[in-house]
């Protein structure tokens, strides 16, 4: 605390004659803030500026070869606001994001609950859950494209093995087979972060609690109700958040095993706007496709975040 910016203490030290102690070399060397400082420009050059570049590019006309020139003003988001293209990737992004991060967090719960309890061979387990996660996505999803292959997929060539079907399906060719396949691959790859943070969580309630709830009569239910489903809200409502940022710019699953065919059918916002950037060289519809998409999560999280904190007041 300052002396100086407090009246009474500075009344006091004028009466008593005592000289406000100067700060040393030593003080602001070891002020927090001066630690601070490099994070804090590190996330300035980082962050801050790549978006405000966005923003601005989003209003620009930009050059095939990708130099910006004037000012358009909402040009670029009228463009784009006008394709139906645009409202059919929104609505992919829509369902791809809810059915992945919905089932994720579900299949998790069951998951982290289970490795919670104490059998033989729990830590392989554990092990073993995190590869699918370590792995990198485009070879995750280039074995799975392997696998849904028309002629030489392991899926037809199992199903025909059991008598299963008459001829193989071409499982990537039409949308209404493959998107559902990629929900089920994007799944498959966040199962291990959500499981581990709803795990770290469970970790940290005290067996006390539901030996208590049991000697009072609750059941298996109403322990998890009553007892573990509150006290993993936090750590839900992170895996919830992370995990819809992180599906929602998801590039590698989509990108690799269909490339967002036919006819942008199974594009996802971000494989759209690669599209724009630099497949058509529409960098400024990109930008402003971007935006919306950064505008939509950014409302989410604060939304989401708000409903959870006001609950737990």
């Amino acid at each position: 605390m300052e002396i100086d910016k407090v009246p009474a203490l500075k009344k006091l030290t004028r009466d008593l004659k005592i000289k406000p102690r100067k700060m040393t070399w030593e003080d602001i060397v070891t002020h927090p803030y001066l630690w601070l400082l490099p994070s804090l420009i590190l996330m300035f050059i980082v962050t801050f500026i790549p978006i405000v570049e966005l923003f601005i590019t989003s209003f620009s006309r930009v050059s095939l070869a990708g130099v910006r020139h004037e000012i358009t003003g909402f040009e670029n988001y009228v463009a784009v606001s006008s394709k139906p293209t645009f409202y059919m990737v929104l609505k992919n992004t829509l369902i791809w994001t809810v059915a992945v991060v919905g089932f994720s967090t579900i299949l998790s719960l069951g998951i982290a609950i289970l490795l919670n309890q104490k059998f033989i061979g729990r830590r392989l387990v554990r092990a073993a859950l995190i590869v699918p996660w370590a792995v990198s996505l485009i070879i995750t999803s280039a074995i799975w494209k392997w696998i849904l292959d028309y002629n030489y997929g392991t899926l037809n060539y199992l199903l025909s093995k059991f008598n299963l079907i008459n001829e193989n399906i071409y499982w990537l060719a039409s949308p209404s087979l493959s998107f559902p396949l990629m929900i089920w691959v994007g799944i498959f790859v966040t199962l291990p972060f959500t499981s581990f943070v709803i795990l770290s969580g469970l970790q940290t309630i005290s067996n006390d609690l539901y030996e208590a709830a049991s000697i009072d009569g609750a059941d298996g239910w109403k322990r998890f109700f009553f007892i573990t489903l509150p006290l993993i809200k936090q750590p839900l409502t992170v895996s919830v958040v992370l995990n819809t940022i992180y599906v929602f710019n998801s590039f590698p699953i989509i990108w690799t095993i269909t490339q967002g065919d036919p006819v942008n059918q199974t594009d996802t916002v971000i494989t759209y706007l690669y599209k724009l950037a630099f497949q058509t060289n529409k960098m400024g519809e990109a930008a402003a496709v971007s935006v919306i998409s950064f505008l939509l999560l950014l409302a989410f999280t604060i939304v989401y975040v708000s409903i959870v904190l006001r609950r737990e007041r």
